[in-house]
């Protein structure tokens, strides 16, 4: 059977065992869709390339509108990767992103959905990277899955060990600031993988374009599990 429906049917059979990644209450939390494709001409590249500017830029949108959250990105084709080196590659620069990003405050509490045990984790100290990253494995009735919390802050590390148990809905970090993020706006970026690929404290968050189908085959949509409603 398909993973992708495998997942959802999983979800759908056991709607207690699946819990939360934020505290998020579509009742109450009014949520920005962000647009971070070509079509957004607000932001400048001056803008994507100096933290702080970009930074209030996301800030003032939240603030403005009364926003808990921003959300956006699954296989969404970013111009703004531009602003890294990390991700213009020679052969075809990489501007897919792969997960969805949760815009909030510094200090915002991220939380497993699903019990697991820790897979691996990292601090991705580069310009524009993942900053602290924390990989979770999950047991769904036998179907393998992985999860990645990125952009986190450094203590969120602090414990850690591969194979340490964690249960559904406990904490394991907060949004972390822009100068131990990876040097973004405050944000987490959640991911789901059927398979991590020989990868450990790392997986990549943005691809190819070109190797889109053959990406979203082993990356579901978060929103899955997320339910977000902009």
């Amino acid at each position: 059977m398909d993973k992708h429906i495998q997942l959802a049917q999983y979800i759908q059979r056991h709607p207690a065992a699946t819990g939360k990644v934020v505290d998020y209450d579509p009742l109450t939390d009014s949520v920005h869709t962000f647009d971070f494709t070509a079509a957004n001409t607000e932001l400048t590249p001056d803008d994507l390339a100096d933290t702080v500017r970009f930074s209030a830029w996301v800030d003032d949108k939240l603030t403005a509108g009364n926003y808990k959250y921003g959300i956006g990105g699954y296989m969404e084709y970013r111009t703004l990767y531009a602003r890294s080196a990390l991700f213009n590659t020679e052969e075809e620069p990489r501007r897919l992103h792969l997960g969805v990003d949760i815009w909030a405050k510094v200090g915002t509490l991220v939380y497993t959905p699903f019990a697991c045990v820790v897979h691996s984790f990292n601090d991705n100290n580069n310009f524009g990277d993942y900053g602290p990253t924390v990989i979770l494995e999950h047991d769904l009735d036998g179907l393998k899955l992985y999860s990645l919390y990125g952009h986190l802050n450094r203590e969120s590390l602090t414990g850690l060990y591969p194979g340490k148990a964690i249960a559904q809905n406990q904490q394991i970090g907060v949004f972390g600031e822009p100068s131990e993020n990876g040097s973004w706006p405050p944000h987490l970026h959640f991911q789901l993988m059927f398979d991590m690929e020989g990868c450990k404290g790392d997986y990549p968050g943005v691809g190819r374009f070109s190797e889109k189908e053959k990406l979203i085959c082993n990356i579901p949509d978060p929103q899955i599990l997320l339910g977000f409603m902009a």
